[in-house]
């Protein structure tokens, strides 16, 4: 069994890495839809829908303009999250999402950060890098 550590991970809006990431999360959720009829002694379900949210946190980078700036509310990306890095022949995950937050925070005696969510639009699919 293979284990990583987080520093080998990395995002990219399309092929731009995004700049200064410090964590990043991705959660799949599907639907469930009941039909359970009149007689039934338990409930029976379904599978429905698919859909997934990310979120990105990251050191805010004004100049990173095609990765963090890329990431603008409303706007379509496509996200690609690689948990175990980018490197040839390590799994990826990719789909096409909305940008539906960006959060920037800083205090007298931190650094600024800058977090991102997003909804995804249509399925997450698993690759390998090449």
């Amino acid at each position: 069994m293979a284990t990583h550590t987080g520093v080998e991970g990395t995002v990219k809006v399309g092929s731009v890495a995004i700049a200064e990431i410090r964590s990043f999360s991705v959660e799949e959720t599907g639907d469930v839809i009941d039909d359970s009829t009149m007689g039934d002694t338990a409930r029976t379900y379904l599978a429905g829908l698919k859909t997934y949210t990310a979120s990105i946190d990251c050191l805010w980078d004004e100049i990173n303009t095609t990765g963090q700036g890329a990431m603008t509310v409303g706007s379509t990306i496509t996200l690609n999250l690689y948990p175990e890095g980018a490197s040839t022949g390590d799994v990826y995950y990719t789909g096409s999402a909305i940008v539906t937050g960006r959060t920037i925070t800083a205090s007298y005696d931190g650094l600024v950060e800058l977090s991102i969510t997003c909804q995804g639009s249509g399925a997450l699919t698993q690759s390998t890098a090449v």
